[in-house]
């Protein structure tokens, strides 16, 4: 299976020459045996009307033409081409809605399958794989197979039967006229495989450069406050252009394949019907068909000779497809690193909420020449409140990712109660677990939502007492529907303190036996860092709490304060001790209280 390291770039996966990768999107559709059994039985029936209406042209001119046929044999004969016409508009109908909706479904299921691998992996995976990138796949390459199963198939199914049908009834009407045009269908097919191997190559790339749009575009307006900020729309706007006209260069080359490869097989398919029909013209003057014939003959020749030129066109569609199909297959492939053992050791009940880390040494998948922690032991006891501090990048946020087991470590062993994490089912550790990260990160859904996202099956009155701790529920009351009132995308319709207050009610909701505070407390104002730190306080009884923090003056009532520095403890105890000890923590105290006196 492909790793998230083998599938980050445009270039990391083997391209594909064939129409391979289209076999999980068929799969798919198989699932829908009923609705495809009536789309088949639609385009036998077009099929079949499109080829009877060359044969009912024949009668017309041979019977109602000849001289000797009365009006209402006339009308018998216009009326049944009428009737095949109706049953032609009927039978499309049903193809396009069935086909249509197999499509649609398929595409459904699709997404729907990849979204639930993506949530599976790990955040490693995400590393080396943009968001962005992956979500372009989900859009653009979604709508591509859409296409195909909605449109190209059919297409394809539709002038295949024609094409075989309109053969059969061709030898049916001058066996030796028809022979004339078999003998060039290897001709045909000859620059119909040459070209498509390039094309499926220049497709795939095509499809990576639109993703490069999507992904561009998703960056900048996502950051459109630093951009004004700093003035930099005219670059950013050079920057699109230089990714558009990377897209459209990809385009060109593919479009321009694709032309070649419809001048070349129409000019021989076309070409060679019109040698056929002289020859036909010649027989109907030597008397050895009749006119109703060469025009049945000529037509049904026309409806073959478009059939075969559109399979051209179908079989560049697939290319597009089977590239497209091999991206998402990607996703679904890929499997996380970090995964439930077959027999997971279960934690003991009830929770006591201890913590060990034991000579852990941890590098990021993205940047596995530095360690972001080296050797690392620490024991926290439950009910222990433990605060991280250090300069950026001593490896703070780290022990909170492995503590939640977002990765593992290259080395040592990290305990919850005892029972090793790799041991235990990855959803079992998280479920005893409550983070308040640095940045509110809520979701585009109504406050209800977003706070009983730690708890799922809270009630109004849960919700409203944490909210009320965590200082929150004078605002959410004063939003215009309460609860039920949509926060945008981001929690856009709310500051940043209050988006802070939301994740920190979310968090008390949580209710569980040990506390992550990643600098909980940063983005409010000191009226309500005050509130909500009682009542932290009050909810880190009896619970073990990490805290990473920034401000030194929020951890002075730690039991214990852990200094990291290069992914090292560089010393630990009391606030006080610290300060007397005269080490690392006393000079980045002494630096911050230096500031805010200041």
């Amino acid at each position: 299976m492909p790793s998230a390291v083998e599938i980050a770039g445009e270039d990391a996966a083997p391209r594909s020459r064939s129409l391979g990768p289209l076999r999980m999107v068929f799969g798919t559709a198989l699932q829908y045996p009923r609705q495809i059994a009536l789309a088949l039985i639609a385009l036998v029936i077009t099929s079949a009307a499109t080829l009877a209406i060359p044969y009912r042209f024949k009668v017309i001119i041979d019977e109602a033409f000849s001289g000797g046929a009365d009006p209402e044999q006339i009308g018998h004969a216009f009326q049944y081409l009428l009737m095949i016409v109706a049953i032609l508009g009927l039978g499309t109908a049903m193809r396009f809605y069935f086909v249509s909706w197999i499509g649609e479904r398929t595409v459904a299921d699709i997404r729907l399958r990849v979204q639930e691998n993506l949530l599976r992996l790990s955040p490693g995976f995400y590393e080396v794989n943009s968001p962005k990138e992956i979500s372009s796949r989900m859009t653009s390459d979604t709508a591509i197979i859409e296409n195909v199963v909605g449109t190209t198939v059919s297409v394809a199914l539709r002038n295949l039967l024609t094409g075989i049908g309109g053969i059969g009834f061709l030898v049916y009407l001058a066996p030796s006229l028809t022979m004339g045009l078999l003998i060039g269908i290897p001709v045909i097919i000859l620059p119909i495989v040459f070209f498509g191997r390039k094309i499926r190559a220049v497709s795939r790339t095509s499809q990576d450069r639109i993703a490069d749009v999507g992904a561009y575009v998703t960056e900048v307006l996502s950051a459109m406050k630093i951009v004004q900020s700093f003035g930099q729309e005219r670059r950013e706007s050079e920057r699109f252009a230089s990714v558009v006209e990377g897209t459209f260069e990809t385009a060109r080359r593919r479009i321009l394949l694709r032309a070649a490869m419809t001048t070349v097989v129409i000019l021989l398919v076309f070409g060679g019907v019109v040698l056929v029909m002289w020859r036909g013209a010649l027989a109907v003057a030597a008397g050895e068909i009749s006119g109703g014939t060469i025009a049945a003959f000529v037509l049904t020749g026309g409806l073959v000779a478009g059939a075969l030129g559109a399979l051209t066109e179908v079989y560049g569609d697939l290319l597009r497809g089977a590239g497209a199909a091999s991206r998402l297959a990607e996703l679904l492939e890929a499997r996380p690193d970090i995964a439930a053992p077959a027999r997971p050791e279960r934690l003991p009940t009830p929770a006591r909420g201890s913590l060990s880390f034991r000579n852990v040494t941890f590098r990021y998948p993205a940047r596995p020449e530095t360690a972001a922690l080296k050797d690392f032991t620490l024991e926290i006891e439950p009910g222990e409140t433990v605060a991280i501090v250090g300069p950026s990048g001593a490896g703070k946020s780290t022990i909170f990712h492995l503590v939640e087991r977002f990765y593992d470590p290259q080395g040592g062993t990290i305990r919850i109660d005892g029972v090793p994490l790799t041991s235990a089912d990855p959803a079992e550790i998280r479920s005893r677990i409550a983070l308040v990260p640095q940045v509110g990160v809520l979701f585009s859904a109504d406050a209800r939502d977003n706070l009983r996202y730690g708890q799922w099956d809270a009630s109004d009155e849960e919700i409203w007492q944490a909210a009320r701790a965590a200082n929150a529920e004078s605002f959410l009351r004063a939003l215009p529907q309460g609860l039920d009132t949509h926060l945008g995308e981001g929690g856009t319709q709310l500051s940043g303190g209050q988006q802070q207050r939301v994740a920190i009610a979310r968090a008390l909701l949580r209710d569980a036996p040990i506390l992550l505070l990643d600098e909980a407390t940063s983005a409010l104002d000191a009226e309500s860092e005050q509130l909500v730190q009682q009542a932290l306080e009050a909810l880190m009884q009896n619970r073990t709490t990490l805290v990473i923090a920034h401000r030194l003056a929020t951890v002075r009532a730690a039991d214990r304060i852990v200094v990291l520095d290069d992914g090292r403890i560089a010393e630990q105890g009391t606030h006080d001790a610290l300060i007397k000890a005269g080490g690392l923590y006393a000079r980045l105290a002494r630096l911050q209280f230096a500031d805010a006196a200041a």
